[in-house]
């Protein structure tokens, strides 16, 4: 199983959220490409990040820090938060980009995802966020009627690299993933499926991939906080 650690950008910055609200917004530093090189160092074989004010806006709005990002780091990166057409998911992948998440889109306009993971294939994942179960775009903002396990299905043959399921109730709280709920996607369609929100103890990574069947897991505050060590992290689901 795959350690994602977390870039979460708002306004340049380095942050965490409690649960998806902007308001609850922790600074943990003012300088993402040093914080990429830290994970990097540290042995990460993949960076996670997300444009949080581009969630909200519809468009990228923290691109210099995300390209002071891939300018810094040889490792593979993933980026969600405001890709909605193909334009932007073409200029990220020719700035080094390895993977785009589609969130909003992915329920607004799935057709595209289908578009994109044609032409770009590898390099396109799907990000499913949920609250009880029922997914939510728009930086979270918005909630619809769609059950994760039913968008999940949608792409089931659209050839997508993976499939990020985040449970927003858990995101940044500290008190561990649903892993139930991600179990149950994972075993509910053959793409991989990665993990994201709550992730906050060792314990927490080897339940995970202790289901044989989660292919990642994407930590963030806990790496910040101290309550996990990436490097030992990293060897001990290695071994």
């Amino acid at each position: 199983m795959i350690l994602y650690p977390a870039i979460d950008l708002k306004d340049g910055n380095c942050v965490r959220l409690l649960r998806g609200e902007m308001s609850a917004a922790t600074v943990f530093g003012d300088d993402p490409a040093a914080q990429a090189a830290k994970f990097e160092a540290a042995g990460c074989e993949w960076l996670h990040l997300v444009d949080l004010n581009g969630a909200f806006a519809g468009q990228p709005v923290n691109a210099a820090a995300v390209e002071a990002i891939l300018n810094r780091i040889r490792v593979p990166a993933q980026l969600g938060g405001g890709i909605r057409d193909m334009a932007t998911i073409e200029m990220w992948l020719s700035k080094g980009l390895a993977r785009v998440i589609l969130g909003t889109v992915a329920v607004e306009n799935p057709a595209l995802v289908r578009e994109a993971a044609r032409a770009f294939p590898g390099h396109v994942a799907v990000g499913i966020d949920a609250r009880k179960g029922r997914v939510a775009t728009k930086g979270w903002a918005e909630e619809t009627d769609v059950l994760a396990t039913d968008l999940a299905r949608q792409f089931e043959d659209a050839g997508v690299a993976a499939l990020i399921y985040t449970d927003i109730d858990r995101d940044g709280a500290m008190q561990g993933p649903n892993i139930e709920a991600t179990e149950a996607l994972a075993r509910a369609v053959t793409i991989p499926v990665i993990a994201s929100g709550g992730v906050s103890r060792m314990a927490d990574l080897f339940a995970l991939r202790d289901t044989g069947v989660i292919a990642g897991a994407i930590s963030g505050r806990a790496l910040y906080d101290g309550a996990i060590d990436l490097t030992e992290a990293l060897a001990a689901l290695r071994g």
